[in-house]
């Protein structure tokens, strides 16, 4: 009932110029269905000249429609992957024949196709090709003026497809042409079947275009709407019968087309599958058997040869452009690489791949310089923040899809595929889609996908970012266990604290594309050498200047510490939030460092509350306090408190 309560009455200003274009639209059409001879209609279809005009129609348009896929979609492929100079143009030259009047558009394709155009002459003289006046020449007419509904609409059908998937298969080892064929166009499928349907439409119905370039000969270029046109002078009744035809077949196309001129399959599908909850896996695959071939470092590669490095591969990588680093790794090291928005992780991993032009990486892989390969022959594979499980393939041929890519057989890569999704504990979801998945068990296939292809280097974007607390809990405790059998490098990119100290071995810390820090994370959680770090690891972090004893902050006002340093020397000050002390009175006690200020927000960490609180005299400062202590202390929004730190729980990083 609230679907018609929400609904707004249009205002009559404009409810009676629509009232008025539909009728406008609908008075022809009620024309011709008014005006048809019913009982003349079957004798009027099949009679000898319309049947031929059909015949002629339905080759030409069919044709057209052919010559179109074939030029359209790489043109449309272009239009939206490609930047280039003079994309507007382009772009225009292909919406002219929507908006030139047909007959011009026929003088066009004499002046440039006729027996005195600029390309008939050599194409009669060397191949012997004539096309005015001929079926072909019909179809090149109806081409020229069908094909751009074809190229704008898989144009937007393209610009609305996250590259996302492309880049991921082309990081599990497909080449240009196969992630083409196998993610592009079956995603696309929806804008690319209505452009198909629309250019036959229009095909089947171009006149003028036609009349003009090819002429109007019985049995060779005479097509329905021509014989409309010739029947309209002595039976115009049956003219009416032919016009009905048409307008049937177009009015059929328009009805099925609707609803698919935007989005996926997959989305429509995501859309109409009830939210999937995670569930656990059967008892009989929750334990599985560790698989020989995935754990196996040693296995043969795709081509069936064994790595000359023996499946142990450190990286080595010098990043240039906006990121600007040199990084080296053992084998089986995990790196969790941070920094706040803008600092550049991204654009690392991507450019480990090879994927932007704002940073260069020279990397070695092993014992192979990798650097000048593309990304689908790097063996570098990468699972974005959304997984980017390609909609259209189930959890099993996703997993292997990599392995297909390399040339694996097809029951091959389809046992190792099982083996990875069972040994990540989803098994038993392998002919599910993606949209019938929970958020955890697809972050799971998305794992099971990058570690079945063999990479050298794993590059993980925020696997866990999208996932509850528990199902986080649940994917992390697989990933680091996995992790630990991984012969090559991992990256990871985190905003979360956990996640960087229980699945990396080292920290990468980045602050405008550049290592600020790089160390354990014991290192880094102990001295953090970031104000950023140091807030998402949970602790108040003042950047200040060493001076008289104490340190001047650069946001105001002055801490006193109990290790001294050189005065002018730059230092970060650490404090935990249970250092800080909270009283409604000024503390009369041996702390040497005490501010006013007014309680701005509690929040709920675990069993313990964080009061964030301002001040004039210093920055804001993190509390963590006992839900007890709070109501002792009355504490709420906008209450006036003294907050104390002593000396000693100070600890200094120096910049």
């Amino acid at each position: 009932m609230s679907r018609f309560r929400t609904r707004t009455r249009p205002p009559v200003a404009l409810a009676l110029p629509a009232l008025l274009a539909l009728a406008f639209l609908l008075l022809p059409l009620i024309g011709i269905l008014t005006r048809t001879q019913w009982s003349e209609l079957g004798e009027h279809l099949t009679s000898p000249g319309v049947v031929e005009a059909l015949r002629l129609s339905a080759v030409v348009s069919l044709w057209a429609l052919g010559l179109s896929l074939v030029l359209g979609v790489p043109l449309a492929w272009l239009l939206a992957r490609v930047p280039f100079k003079g994309k507007a143009l382009v772009r225009s030259l292909v919406l002219l024949p929507m908006v030139l009047p047909p007959t011009v558009g026929g003088v066009a394709l004499l002046l440039g196709f006729g027996r005195r155009g600029l390309l008939g002459p050599w194409l009669e003289g060397a191949f012997g090709i004539t096309l005015p006046f001929h079926t072909s020449g019909a179809v090149v007419a109806a081409t020229f003026v069908a094909m751009p509904f074809l190229v704008i609409s898989l144009e937007g059908a393209l610009g609305g497809l996250k590259q996302s998937y492309e880049e991921t298969a082309a990081s599990l080892g497909a080449s240009p042409v196969r992630v083409f064929f196998t993610v592009t166009l079956p995603m696309v499928a929806p804008g690319l079947i209505a452009g198909a349907a629309l250019t036959w439409a229009r095909a089947l119905g171009e006149f003028g275009a036609t009349i003009t370039f090819a002429g109007n000969l019985p049995g060779t270029t005479q097509t329905l709407p021509l014989q409309v046109y010739l029947l309209l002078q002595d039976q115009p009744e049956a003219a009416t019968s032919v016009s009905l035809l048409l307008l049937a077949i177009a009015m059929g196309v328009l009805i099925a087309l609707r609803g698919r001129w935007t989005g996926t399959p997959a989305d429509r599908k995501a859309a109409e599958t009830p939210p999937v909850t995670e569930e656990p896996a059967p008892t009989a695959t929750a334990e599985p058997a560790e698989p020989a071939e995935p754990a196996a470092p040693m296995a043969p590669d795709a081509s069936g040869a064994a790595p000359r490095d023996g499946g142990r591969w450190p990286l080595h990588a010098a990043v240039t452009g906006f990121n600007r680093l040199t990084l080296d790794a053992e084998p089986g090291t995990t790196i969790a690489v941070v920094g706040e928005n803008g600092a550049g992780k991204t654009t690392l991993l991507r450019a480990l791949l090879g994927l932007t032009p704002r940073a260069h990486a020279e990397l070695r892989l092993g014992d192979t310089d990798v650097t000048a390969l593309p990304p689908h022959k790097r063996q570098v594979a990468w699972v974005p923040q959304d997984g980017a499980l390609f909609p259209h393939l189930s959890a099993l041929a996703n997993t292997a899809y990599g392995l297909r890519a390399r040339r694996v057989p097809r029951a091959e890569a389809r046992a190792r595929a099982q083996a990875w999704l069972d040994r990540l504990g989803v098994g038993h979801l392998a002919h599910r889609k993606p949209a019938q998945l929970s958020g955890g068990q697809a972050q799971r296939v998305a794992l099971a996908r990058a570690l079945a292809a063999r990479p050298r280097l794993l590059l993980l974007d925020e696997p866990l970012a999208a996932l509850d607390q528990t199902t986080r809990a649940r994917v992390r405790h697989t990933l680091r266990t996995h992790l630990a059998e991984f012969g090559g490098v991992c990256l990871i990119v985190t905003h979360d604290p956990v996640e960087a100290v229980s699945l990396a071995d080292r920290v990468l810390v980045l602050a405008d594309g550049q290592t600020l820090q790089d160390a354990p994370p014991v290192e880094v959680t102990r001295h953090p050498r970031s104000p950023w770090v140091a807030r998402m690891l949970g602790r108040n972090a003042w950047q200040g200047t060493a001076s008289g004893g104490g340190l001047a902050l650069a946001a105001g006002g002055r801490l006193v510490l109990a290790e001294e340093l050189p005065d002018g020397v730059p230092a970060l000050a650490i404090i935990a939030p249970e250092a800080v002390s909270v009283h409604r009175e000024r503390p009369a006690g041996s702390p040497r460092n005490v501010w006013p200020g007014t309680v701005r927000e509690i929040t709920a960490l675990g069993s313990r509350l964080r009061v964030l609180i301002g001040s004039a005299e210093a920055p804001d400062l993190v509390a963590e306090i006992t839900p007890d202590a709070a109501a002792e202390l009355g504490l709420a929004d906008g209450v006036r408190v003294w907050t104390s730190v002593k000396a000693t729980e100070i600890t200094l990083v120096r910049l």
